[in-house]
């Protein structure tokens, strides 16, 4: 039986370089709606319930200030396009904030998004996949990644999660996290793990169980999921996954909804 295609991370970058950098290119057509407005606000309080003490709302258990910080919040962008997660969602909440993304029109955009988000070349992107994370950079409290990794295969899928784990901080408190959000089709009818090919763009989307299969060949510990609420009738289901700092080869699986 011949196998399933696999994505081509050459031919999806040589496809998001012909797209506008523009709301609408990065977005399929629905930078103009109510998308990007609605995947923003549920990516922030998402991310706040992973870091309750970036809040910037007072509240009578918890002040806004952040002198109780020790450090400053990064994050690392995966796949950031033009900036939108970056300038929408990352620097209303942490501190600084690195990119990763290979088409140079969509960094361009990006940088004027974000003028204090850092810039990392194609080549290093890559390097994700494909080589050490130290290459590009290490001690992360989030790696946010969002609409990008179907263009990984999945072996490099897999070398990816790892690569990207080593990169976060406080392996002993798990209080850094790798975040992912993604499209999610179906799982098979007999719940095996299954993957749907883009040939548009070289991409996989891939089941609930086909991401979380990838975790745990990763040798990481999922803890917690949500679906984003909101989004237009007729797309695929977000689902936001996080694994912390820590790896164990027990699968723990917390559920938001």
């Amino acid at each position: 039986m011949a196998s399933s295609p696999q994505p081509d991370l050459t031919d999806g970058i040589e496809y998001w370089s012909s797209q506008p950098a523009s709301l609408d290119g990065v977005l399929g057509g629905f930078g103009t709606g109510a998308l990007p407005r609605v995947d923003a606000l549920g990516s922030r309080l998402f991310l706040l319930h992973l870091f309750p003490e970036l809040s910037t709302v007072d509240s009578a258990f918890k002040p806004t200030s952040k002198a109780h910080l020790s450090r400053r919040i990064r994050a690392l962008d995966v796949g950031a396009g033009i900036g939108r997660v970056t300038a929408d969602v990352l620097l209303f909440l942490v501190s600084d904030v690195l990119l990763l993304e290979p088409v140079t029109p969509f960094i361009q955009e990006a940088l004027g998004r974000a003028r204090h988000a850092a810039n990392t070349p194609q080549k290093n992107w890559r390097g994700l996949a494909d080589k050490n994370t130290s290459d590009v950079d290490s001690g992360f409290d989030v790696i946010w990644c969002q609409w990008c990794l179907g263009h990984l295969n999945d072996a490099q899928l897999v070398e990816f999660f790892r690569r990207s784990h080593v990169a976060l901080r406080e392996k002993d408190r798990g209080r850094s996290f790798i975040v992912v959000k993604e499209n999610v089709c179906s799982d098979d009818a007999d719940g095996r793990p299954k993957s749907s090919f883009d040939d548009q763009d070289s991409s996989l989307t891939r089941s609930d169980f086909a991401w979380k299969a990838a975790f745990m060949q990763a040798g990481l510990r999922l803890v917690r999921e949500q679906v984003q609420e909101g989004l237009p009738e007729g797309l695929y289901t977000v689902k936001m996954l996080v694994v912390p700092s820590f790896a164990s080869e027990t699968f723990m699986l917390i559920r938001f909804s």
